[in-house]
């Protein structure tokens, strides 16, 4: 895969990359084929890393962007490397762990090898390989006042990586466990945009940032701890480390996997479609498969049936959403006649709004119907109910909700900032 950009000066060069510069704010990373350990105590080379370790940063960013949490990865330009935007690194490794293992072992005696945090445990280690790159504290993470891109890091900053980070590893902990892969602990970086000043998630996620245990067991894992506790380093087990690494890369294309489920926006009359429409699009940014339909179980309660059997008889869950107004039957009939969820969600108007209301509200025995009433929660409320097995709807969500902190995080440091300018 030949480049069609011209790589320009070299501005950095670590253990495992070469970042190069380019127009525009934005980077050219080239990966090595070299792996390392324990702070470059253990180096090797590993023909055929570089483009492993690529394809599956790569990967990674597309699945994390699809979900729309922001980073600085912008395309796959050859087999080796890929564009990103210019960040100016915070030196910081951000760790989340949902098992104890490794060095959290040792820096925490009498605690045994796989006590699971819940939450998952946040650490925060200064990128320092001389001094073994030493833990560090939020509090010491705010005092350094490190300037960063012309962004001096602040307490605000600290909770906003916190935070993402949390989220990032729980994404990814639940796209590999639909794989019957646990996803035990792993490592990300930030970085400040050249561009803009935002701070955004940036360098390289691939094998050398997790550890992964197939089945939850230790025996069976794949990442870069097989070669960290190899023995000694010979040919044969340099080939099994790089087995692993493959068998990561290929896994991780099966993370965007096909919609598990689908939602049937069922309305009692042709005049309640605009209002529909709101369910249908907020699904459709969500990324599941919505379908609207007419029908009215008071005037057409056969064909009502026959709609219902059309969609029981798909090879994935239905979610039904009612919309029917007045004396809703719709929703009602659905409920009595199918094992899948129904949500009524009456498109209330002002006049008799109430009673409206109370015949969604008020089900007869037997019917398990709930009712919601803003189209937009309607389509939220079904997409939590197909999160409970579906990985990608449950990471958008969670990435949504991240997304709707950070909007409020930055308003109330805005709100903050403004009223002290006024005040000085």
């Amino acid at each position: 895969m030949a480049s069609e950009v011209l790589p320009g000066k070299l501005l950095n060069e670590g253990k495992t990359k070469k970042i190069f510069e380019l127009p525009n704010n934005r980077v050219y990373i080239q990966s090595k084929d070299r792996i390392t350990a324990h702070n470059a105590q253990m180096v090797n080379e590993l023909q055929g890393k570089a483009v492993i370790s690529t394809k599956t940063t790569s990967l990674l960013f597309d699945y994390l962007t699809k979900l729309g949490l922001p980073n600085h990865f912008i395309k796959l330009e050859t087999d080796s490397a890929f564009i990103a935007q210019r960040c100016d690194m915070i030196p910081i490794e951000w760790v989340t762990r949902r098992v104890a293992t490794g060095s959290f072992l040792k820096r925490n005696p009498g605690v045994n090898e796989g006590y699971r945090f819940s939450p998952p445990k946040l650490e925060y280690f200064y990128k320092d390989d001389a001094a073994g790159d030493p833990q560090w504290s939020r509090e010491q993470i705010i005092e350094t006042k490190m300037n960063c891109g012309g962004r001096v890091i602040n307490g605000d900053d600290v909770n906003m990586m916190s935070r993402i980070t949390v989220a990032v590893f729980e994404v990814l902990e639940k796209a590999w466990a639909s794989l019957d892969c646990s996803l035990i602990d792993m490592k990300i970086e930030f970085g400040v945009s050249a561009a803009t000043g935002e701070i955004v998630l940036a360098d390289i996620i691939d094998s050398d940032s997790w550890r992964l245990w197939p089945s939850g067991d230790r025996r069976l894992m794949k990442d870069k701890q097989v070669y960290r506790e190899l023995k000694e380093v010979t040919e044969e087990a340099l080939q099994v480390v790089k087995k692993n690494f493959e068998w990561i890369m290929e896994k991780i294309k099966l993370f965007n996997s096909k919609p598990s489920a689908q939602v049937i926006v069922l309305m009692g009359s042709p005049s309640d479609a605009e209002y529909c429409e709101k369910i249908k699009r907020c699904c459709d940014d969500i990324g599941i498969a919505c379908e609207t339909r007419v029908t009215s179980a008071h005037k057409g309660t056969e064909e009502t049936m026959r709609i219902l059997a059309q969609y029981e008889g798909c090879s994935v869950p239905i979610i039904f959403i009612a919309v029917a107004g007045r004396s809703n039957g719709l929703g009602p009939v659905l409920s009595g006649n199918t094992p899948f969820p129904v949500i009524n969600c009456p498109p209330v108007k002002a006049d008799w709004g109430a009673q409206d209301i109370w015949s969604s509200l008020r089900m007869p025995s037997g019917m398990g119907c709930s009712t919601v009433l803003s189209p937009e929660a309607a389509a939220l409320c079904a997409a939590q109910m197909i999160a409970l097995t579906d990985h990608v709807v449950w990471g958008t969500l969670r990435v949504r909700q991240l997304n709707t902190w950070l909007k409020l995080k930055e308003a109330d440091r805005k709100m903050r900032k403004a009223q002290q300018d006024k005040s000085s």
